[in-house]
């Protein structure tokens, strides 16, 4: 089964991931593809180079960001191979633990849905 985990963050804090950070997740990220269980992770860029997209009643719009009505934004995704939602909860708890004790961020996860993916729509 596949699932999607999404980090959210508080965008304008100036947090910004350290070297340690970096080289940590860098270690976590290729044990996890090698064993099959990362199937992709990618960072997101800030919501002020970003778009919403909307349909409302037949009618589409755009607003361009930031959004500053938002709190919390995603700011990464993870998408994993995993034999139930546990082993997908405990997967994504390897991500936030190497965050340390400065960050306060949490993580959605979702299980992908889909013939491809192991369940029909």
């Amino acid at each position: 089964m596949r699932f999607l985990s999404m980090i959210r963050i508080q965008e304008n804090t100036g947090q910004v991931p350290s070297e340690q950070l970096m080289s940590d997740m860098g270690r976590l990220i290729e044990e996890m593809t090698r064993t099959g269980r990362l199937i992709s992770t990618a960072g997101l860029r800030p919501t002020s180079e970003g778009v919403r997209v909307r349909l409302r009643r037949g009618k589409l719009s755009s607003v361009d960001g930031p959004f500053t009505e938002t709190k919390e934004v995603i700011g990464g995704y993870a998408i994993l191979e995993a034999k139930s939602k546990d082993e997908a909860i405990e997967l994504t708890r390897r991500f936030l633990k190497v965050h340390g004790d400065e960050w306060d961020i949490e993580c959605e996860v979702r299980q992908l849905d889909g013939p491809e993916f192991g369940r029909e729509a």
